[in-house]
């Protein structure tokens, strides 16, 4: 057998694990984002008091970021039971979380017909999504970077991030199509529902495939050795404090990049500069094929050069091109619409985005691993992402429609994260399991179990 052909026979078990998160990540992503979609096109008409266009938004957004505030409780109590009893068990169940709070959420009855409990029954579902998705990124993340071999973990392990844009797109995608099969009337009627019930079929899907892979060898070791923390969140601010404030800094970049861009910039299109909710939705849709198509090559990328260039440089550039992107899509024309996306968010978003996972998955043991990354990722959140929209409305109207305070917040984040990243170490050619094969010896053969 040819090394070519041996290194592919190595690499199929990992493959599944990669494709099984990415697949599981989509899923979930899709179930959240599809929210923020819905945010500046449904629930801001549909679910609060009519009167004041403006206000109506920022509390739509306001329920969006609840779910990002939830975030680090689920984060906690999965990353807890993740570094205790397994990470694979925690995928199969936040799914579910993901996936019933998604399908209630299609059925809710209007503020027209049951007044504030509409809105109120639609953030205590936010609250659950948040809750789920808390849980599930750090999973999904662990399961590929702790599966695949030294000096590929940048590229396996940006395969459940492909799920971030992936799932924008999916929920993107069925808002426009049946944008273009309905009315507004129809579509405001029943037709926004149809996108979020058809949640159950995905989340049976994804629950069969994770059901399917192996549990992750980096916990099959722990527990073989008996290593477990008794509290990891505890152990993690002890041992591991500097990372901890380091990595959420390095998050503002990203978060902001993806929630500007990807979430806000739909209302923004179609609400303050009249472009029709279709190519709005076709814009963003375009840039987010060209973000799952580029994650893999930065995330392989990183395993050549390293974490720190790869995301730094996507850091820098978020922060240079926010001025010029937004004069770009003031002018509601599609095609400068188009072209600031695919740069912004086709381009320059992936080579952050990508490298997430390894870089932080390797800043941690393996024994607080799962409840490390789930805290940087959903603490760091609640400012990063979830307050993003509301942020950037708010800036958009202090500054009379005019993009000058929004790109300088933009900015500002990138500068955070580029100065942070700087701060950290490279990890890219770090053993993620010392602290067992020190103190083990595993038996000859061992294989992971399910």
């Amino acid at each position: 057998m040819g090394r070519r052909q041996k290194k592919t026979a190595e690499d199929a078990p990992v493959r599944r694990v990669a494709l099984a998160s990415a697949i599981g990540a989509t899923i979930e992503w899709y179930d959240f984002f599809l929210y923020g979609t819905a945010a500046g096109l449904v629930f801001n008409r549909l679910f609060f008091p009519e009167g004041n266009p403006t206000a109506a938004t920022l509390a739509a957004y306001a329920t969006f970021a609840a779910g990002f505030v939830a975030r680090p409780v689920g984060g906690l109590i999965f990353g807890h039971f993740g570094d205790r009893i397994g990470r694979k068990r925690m995928l199969v169940l936040t799914l579910l979380i993901m996936g019933v709070a998604t399908f209630l959420i299609g059925l809710l009855p209007t503020y027209g017909q049951i007044g504030l409990w509409a809105p109120a029954l639609l953030l205590v579902l936010r609250v659950v999504q948040g809750v789920g998705l808390g849980g599930e990124w750090g999973g999904a993340v662990l399961m590929a970077v702790e599966h695949a071999p030294h000096g590929r973990r940048g590229f396996f392990g940006s395969w459940p991030q492909v799920g971030v844009p992936a799932g924008l797109l999916l929920g993107t995608s069925a808002f426009t199509l049946l944008s273009l099969g309905l009315t507004d009337e129809q579509f405001l009627s029943w037709g926004w529902r149809v996108a979020f019930l058809f949640s159950a079929v995905l989340v049976a899907v994804g629950a069969y495939i994770r059901l399917q892979v192996l549990e992750s060898p980096a916990f099959v070791r722990l527990s073989e050795a008996r290593q477990e923390a008794r509290v990891p969140f505890l152990e993690l601010l002890r041992t591991h404090p500097r990372e901890l404030v380091l990595g959420m800094g390095t998050r503002f970049a990203e978060g902001v990049s993806f929630n500007v861009y990807g979430v806000f910039i739909i209302s923004y299109l179609v609400d303050t500069l009249g472009m029709s909710r279709t190519a709005a939705l076709l814009c963003v849709s375009a840039a987010a094929v060209i973000n799952c198509l580029l994650t893999p090559l930065f995330g392989s990328l990183s395993d050549r050069v390293g974490r720190r260039p790869v995301f730094g440089a996507g850091a820098g550039l978020f922060g240079l091109f926010a001025l010029p992107s937004f004069l770009l899509l003031s002018t509601g024309q599609v095609a400068p619409a188009m072209l600031a996306l695919v740069v912004t968010f086709g381009l320059v978003h992936p080579m952050m985005e990508a490298t997430l996972a390894s870089f932080w998955s390797e800043l941690f043991d393996t024994r607080v691993r799962y409840s490390g990354l789930s805290f940087i990722y959903q603490f760091s959140g609640i400012f990063a992402s979830g307050l993003t929209p509301i942020i950037a409305t708010w800036l958009l109207s202090e500054g009379g429609g005019r993009p000058w305070l929004l790109a300088g917040y933009m900015a500002g984040a990138a500068l955070l994260s580029v100065l942070c990243v700087l701060a950290l170490r490279e990890t890219y050619r770090a053993n993620i399991f010392p602290e067992v094969e020190k103190t083990t010896r595993l038996r000859a053969g061992a294989r992971p179990v399910r």
